[in-house]
């Protein structure tokens, strides 16, 4: 089932890291934020998990929790978290299921070669459950800042 702004995410549940378990109802009455990624330690990840993380209080503060997914494993998940001193947790999608679910899993060349990957995608999901907005094959210059201010209109609307 695919994913609809303005439509309820359909169900999913999945483990992070911290012990954690997420799912489509483990986090109602709180903001969240979904940020796909395509491998711990790749340069655009990394940069981009950082800027999550020196923004991660004014999410907080906003009233969003953060996740990062991957396909990779929780090992390199906790590696990479304690690595960058990762404040919020990080999804481990090793069967894909959630990034087939929420559409990111696209073909790409790389180095001539076509090779499924994840493309680079953010989702903000209302306390409600409802898909409130995404950003899909985004750049990582000024998107963290581009989510918080959604985050922001989203607590103002509220």
């Amino acid at each position: 089932m695919a994913i609809v702004v303005n439509k309820p995410i359909p169900e999913f549940d999945a483990n992070a890291t911290g012990g954690i378990k997420v799912s489509n109802t483990s986090h109602l009455g709180h903001v969240l934020v979904m940020y796909f990624y395509p491998k711990d330690n790749t340069p655009g990840c990394t940069t981009e998990a950082m800027q999550f993380r020196d923004r991660y209080k004014d999410f907080e503060k906003a009233g969003a929790t953060v996740f990062g997914v991957s396909r990779d494993n929780m090992k390199s998940h906790d590696e990479f978290k304690a690595k960058l001193e990762l404040p919020f947790e990080l999804i481990a999608d090793t069967e894909e299921k959630m990034c087939h679910m929420f559409g990111v899993v696209k073909n790409k060349i790389m180095y001539g070669k076509k090779v499924k990957g994840i493309e680079r995608s953010t989702f903000l999901i209302g306390a409600d459950g409802i898909l409130k907005a995404e950003w899909r094959g985004l750049k990582v210059p000024g998107h963290v800042d581009d989510v918080l201010k959604a985050v922001k209109a989203l607590k103002k609307a509220a």
